[in-house]
């Protein structure tokens, strides 16, 4: 078979559209195929400051700069009653040129910046088209997909690899059964926006805010340009949906009474647009991929939103399964095995930030404490929560377990390489 296309790609959100740029960018043949239109709704605005590299491979730091989205520095957490913490700024610990600066973005305009500039660099982009299903070789092997455009015609089309960029949708992992469910870690959101929500001034204007409620819930603030705010709590389903209350509007305004903070900031703003509801479960990949198949971005896996990761986890797994497949072309190896180091790097930074959200939501646990402990800690706890998380961790996660347990890592991510192939 000579397949029409080195690479397809399924999905061109961040974890697609960073992919398939450095594959185009390589001299390969992309196709990315996307199921709406752009520009399209996302939720997930807050970048965190180690998105800048992958940004910075991409070729984006300039257009983010020239854009409108907010500049954010730093980050406060503020108590039900309504005190707020000093602000965190990323600048005390990184480079103000770099790292200690980064945005609040408009998903649609954020992605489509990216989609644009894998078509830039010389990606095909196919939008309104779905993936009905991957195609396979008698050996089990991924050879393509069929899918179905704006037409409704499918059509089958074959390259020698298909990553699987869909994000919590997770084509393959469901497909295949390789969903592992986390188990402590299946929080519920709801969400709105606001027009003229008060705002800190100055430097601080854009800084994310994490307000708590009770339960360990805890609300974002999240300002974008033209004088929008993102805002929406996140807690356990149970807690959410108490006394029998399902509207996601009843939900929000119940729980704005719950923190003062957001309470006040709101009363001087408008709402806009619709009251907006998800489940936020966590889950992971049992494997990065099989035979002529790699995962990337959430459709590996996904992490609970609280330190607001996806993003830079996205762009960080499509860099490097960029970097990666296209070593393979040129060396004629796309076998499995050869994603190995992608897949356990990837899950290295999964389980560092995923035992931090797990101190996060147990009753016992603060930074505060922690940081009175060890004041130490305060560093490595700023490295992990800005993204630089392929480091050693673990004196910091000793700090933590001095005040409440940690889960294991999950032996879950490598590649089924041929002969363990089951689907």
């Amino acid at each position: 078979m000579n397949p029409l296309y080195d690479v397809i790609v399924i999905g061109g959100g961040p974890a697609g559209s960073s992919s398939s740029a450095i594959l185009a960018e390589n001299g390969h043949r992309v196709l990315v195929l996307e199921r709406e239109k752009f520009p399209r709704y996302h939720i997930g605005e807050s970048l965190i400051p180690f998105t800048f590299q992958p940004l910075e491979r991409l070729g984006m730091i300039e257009k983010m700069r020239q854009s409108h989205f907010v500049q954010k520095y730093s980050v406060s957490f503020v108590t039900q009653d309504g005190r707020s913490s000093q602000p965190f700024y990323f600048y005390d610990r990184y480079d103000r040129e770099t790292v200690a600066q980064t945005w609040q973005v408009l998903r649609s305009e954020f992605d489509q910046m990216l989609l644009d500039n894998a078509r830039a660099k010389g990606a095909e982009v196919r939008e309104e088209t779905k993936v009905l299903e991957l195609l396979r070789d008698e050996s089990g092997r991924v050879i393509g997909v069929r899918a179905e455009g704006p037409d409704g015609v499918a059509v089958e089309l074959h390259a020698r690899i298909v990553l699987d960029c869909t994000g919590k949708e997770a084509f393959t992992m469901v497909r295949n059964g390789w969903k592992v469910r986390d188990p402590y870690l299946n929080k519920v959101a709801v969400w709105t926006y606001y027009k003229g929500s008060r705002r800190a001034p100055g430097i601080d204007e854009g800084q994310t805010v994490v307000a708590y409620v009770r339960e360990k819930g805890w609300f974002w603030h999240i300002p974008q340009h033209d004088d929008m705010v993102s805002v929406g709590v996140v807690a356990e389903g149970k807690y959410l949906s108490r006394d029998g209350v399902k509207d996601p509007e009843q939900i929000f305004k119940r729980e704005v009474e719950e923190n003062q903070w957001i309470k006040e900031c709101l009363a001087e703003g408008e709402q806009v647009g619709e009251y907006r509801i998800t489940s936020e479960y966590t889950h992971h990949s049992r494997h990065c991929g099989s035979d002529g198949l790699l995962l990337v971005g959430d459709a590996f896996a996904f992490l609970d939103p609280v330190f607001s990761s996806g993003v830079m986890l996205a762009l960080k797994s499509g860099v490097l399964a960029g970097e990666e497949v296209s070593k393979g072309l040129k060396e004629n190896d796309l076998g499995p095995q050869r994603f190995e180091h992608y897949a356990r790097t990837l899950r290295q930074g999964v389980e560092n930030m995923r035992k931090l959200v797990y101190a996060f939501y147990h009753p016992d646990f603060s930074f505060r404490k922690l940081i009175r402990n060890h004041p130490d800690a305060a560093g490595t706890v700023t490295d992990c929560l800005s993204g630089d998380v392929n480091k050693d961790f673990s004196v910091l996660w000793d700090q933590v377990r001095e005040l409440v347990p940690l889960p294991d890592d999950l032996d879950v991510g490598d590649p089924v390489v041929p002969d363990e192939a089951t689907a």
